[in-house]
């Protein structure tokens, strides 16, 4: 029986079936939609518009920029943006790094200890270290009240590098081998063959580091005692979530204080901004790498 004639003998849906799935759908886009533009338009009121509608603003009637203004003038709000944006970048490309040459290693049959790391590797999956041995480790060596704290407990992932192994091992090998031949070394070939051959696997797992570096908090929270060095998401737990007053000297000085309300939300778009700008231009990169993942042969 053809595809058609199947479709046919199940019937096609009612007007009232597919009526009942559009709404279904649309009330699910405005459970996503209506939050965020009321977030942006909460952070873009001015202080009658946030007093008249109880603290949230769904459209409003005339644009301020005081919140952003605000915590954007040099207070801590800035400080931390910056060392998010530091966190996220040195991570990620330490993470990269480690996690390319360990995938690599572990593609290559015969490498250096290849069935124990790979087993560590595998060990690390299934049982986490824990918070309290994560912790004395990280104190033992000195790194509390440092950004390594931020940048070497997460720095390798164990899912991430059996996904970029199995993405090594299905390279031709025909092309690894000639260039064996040829004299190269397995740096070499890793430099001039497998990473041109690997953007796009590259760039999903780039991505994943990404966004888990820039929306981590709890390991600032768990290492760092002196709030000036707090990142982004640890501001917006202490700030907004839990609703903790920011004063003037906080947002940098200034002569009048936005509303709370607006100066909250403000933050929260500022944590979303980020990850927004980036991933359309990875989001090419990611379709492909997720396809080549999916196809064998």
């Amino acid at each position: 029986m053809s595809r058609q004639s199947m479709i046919t003998a199940m019937g096609r849906p009612s007007p009232l079936a597919r009526a009942a799935k559009g709404l279904v759908l649309a009330l699910c886009c405005a459970a996503v939609v209506v939050p965020f533009v009321g977030i942006v338009s909460t952070s873009l009121a001015t202080r009658e518009e946030v007093t008249r509608s109880g603290g949230f603003v769904l459209l409003p009637g005339e644009i301020s920029f005081a919140a952003y203004e605000a915590i954007l003038s040099g207070g801590v709000v800035t400080r931390a943006t910056l060392v998010s944006l530091f966190v996220t970048a040195a991570g990620t490309a330490l993470s990269l790094v480690a996690t390319t040459l360990l995938a690599y290693g572990l593609s290559r049959p015969g490498s250096f200890a290849h069935r124990p790391l790979l087993l560590t590797v595998l060990f690390a999956i299934l049982f986490g270290p824990g918070l309290i041995p994560s912790y004395l480790v990280v104190k033992s060596l000195g790194l509390v009240d440092t950004y390594w704290a931020l940048l070497l407990p997460p720095m390798i992932n164990a899912f991430n590098v059996i996904i970029l192994r199995a993405f090594f091992q299905e390279l031709p090998p025909e092309v690894l081998e000639s260039a064996r031949i040829d004299g190269a070394g397995d740096l070499a070939i890793l430099w001039r063959i497998v990473l041109p051959l690997s953007k796009a696997a590259l760039a999903v797992i780039g991505l994943f580091y990404g966004v888990g570096y820039w929306n981590a908090f709890f390991g600032a929270l768990l290492y760092l005692n002196d709030s000036g060095m707090w990142p982004l998401q640890l501001v917006l737990r202490t700030y907004v979530v839990n609703q903790t007053q920011l004063g003037i000297d906080q947002l940098g000085g200034g002569a009048a204080l936005p509303p709370q309300e607006a100066v909250q939300m403000a933050i929260l778009v500022l944590s979303i901004v980020p990850i927004l700008l980036v991933y359309p231009f990875v989001q090419r990169h990611f379709s492909k790498g997720v396809l080549i993942g999916a196809v064998k042969g």
